[in-house]
């Protein structure tokens, strides 16, 4: 008996393939109006390449701090339950809401040279955010973290809980339930969170252009080209950096999925 085929399916394949049209279209028409002529061009500019290797530096900056305070707290708030916890993931949240140039006006009161926390942090520490790389991984890390958080929630939630009580009977403590039996099994989930917190910071512009105009970051140098020289400058700038940053952006989510699929398949 042959099987009919599911319309409702084979409907929403269709209308997903306008959506997933629309997303590639844009950046197909940015690759094919340069040649390698222009890509070398604009890569021997040295501000290109150090606004680019800026961008990947704090970058990862970004994705470390997200990970070392992040990921504590998804797993607060996977496990706990208290009538704040709603608050705390709403305000998690707020960034995703917040429109990047209010972000970063934002960040600059707060951490600007005569900010609350920024003034005391230049006295007692020496740190400056405005203008200096501290000030790009803070606007980078302020619009990013929900997504580190938020991903590795969902993992520690989907860890069966059982798991961690035939654990605690077996002696092992929760420091060593959660290293070798809760962060193994919600990896995956935990590396994809911090990969789109590097592919969102890498990306962002609007928070870090108020707060940290020079040194210019890729996409901040790529909206400068555009207003000194016109688009062609720009757009072979923004190949050069949607080269890396999509060649670290699939390099990462491959790890993600290749070592969380290696992981349950152990379990």
């Amino acid at each position: 008996m042959s099987r009919r085929p599911d319309t409702l399916l084979l409907l929403f394949w269709l209308i997903g393939t306008l959506l997933v049209g629309f997303i590639l279209l844009p950046l197909i028409g940015l690759g094919a109006t340069q040649t390698g002529a222009s890509l070398a061009r604009v890569a021997n500019m040295v501000e290109v390449r150090q606004a680019i290797a800026l961008s990947v530096e704090a970058s990862f900056i970004t994705v470390a701090i997200a990970a070392v305070a992040g990921v504590p707290l998804a797993y607060a708030l996977a496990h706990t339950q208290w009538p704040g916890k709603g608050v705390v993931g709403a305000i998690i949240d707020l960034p995703i809401a917040v429109p990047h140039t209010v972000s970063g006006i934002a960040l600059l009161i707060v951490l600007g040279r005569e900010g609350i926390l920024g003034a005391p942090a230049q006295s007692l520490l020496g740190l400056k955010f405005w203008g200096t790389i501290a000030g790009v991984v803070a606007a980078m890390l302020f619009v990013s973290a929900p997504y580190a958080v938020n991903a590795a929630r969902i993992g520690f939630e989907a860890v069966d809980p059982r798991l961690h009580q035939i654990a605690r009977t077996l002696g092992l403590g929760p420091w060593r339930t959660f290293f070798k039996i809760t962060l193994p099994l919600a990896r995956r989930e935990v590396a994809v969170g911090l990969t789109l917190t590097f592919a969102r910071a890498i990306s962002e512009f609007g928070a870090v252009v108020i707060i940290a105009y020079y040194p210019m970051t890729a996409p901040v140098e790529i909206y400068n080209l555009f207003l000194r020289f016109g688009l062609n400058e720009a757009a072979a700038a923004a190949v050069l950096l949607l080269i890396v940053a999509l060649t670290l952006f699939g390099l990462f989510r491959w790890l993600a999925y290749d070592a969380g699929n290696r992981v349950r398949e152990r379990w």
